[in-house]
């Protein structure tokens, strides 16, 4: 006879979690490659550190993009601009290395300031608004 046990819901490996995860990291890694290579294509923006900074300072920076691997001080220094001149800031799920493959370079970017999105949506709407 049946009996009245609910029957226990079996178990996911961890193995099939991880990959649904990086999948969906994947998808929007591949996303944000896509809307930076068209903002390197018809936008404006500056590579580096230095030139990130300046930008920050001088209020022209819409989006601020970091690699994972910049280091700390850097990393806090720049978001500490960025606050202070109330611009957003990205940090790229990817290395420096790969950051500088995404914006076609052939070295690599620590971090990288758009100053003109130009035809990409990378800048968020209400971004744009607040910037009008």
């Amino acid at each position: 006879p049946p009996s009245n046990k609910l029957t226990p819901i079996p178990h996911i490996p961890k193995r099939y979690l991880a990959t649904m995860a990086s999948k969906k990291s994947k998808k929007t890694m591949e996303s944000i490659n896509s809307r930076l290579g068209l903002v390197m294509k018809s936008g404006k923006y500056v590579l580096g550190y230095k030139q990130t900074l300046k930008t920050l300072r001088a209020g022209s920076a819409w989006l601020i993009i970091i690699a994972k691997n910049c280091p700390p001080l850097k990393r806090s220094e720049i978001e500490y601009y960025a606050m202070l001149a109330s611009t957003g800031v990205h940090h790229y799920t990817g290395n420096n290395i790969e950051l500088g493959t995404a914006c076609g370079k052939y070295f690599r970017v620590s971090c990288l300031s758009i100053t003109n999105p130009g035809d990409s949506d990378i800048i968020m709407p209400k971004d744009e608004a607040k910037r009008e």
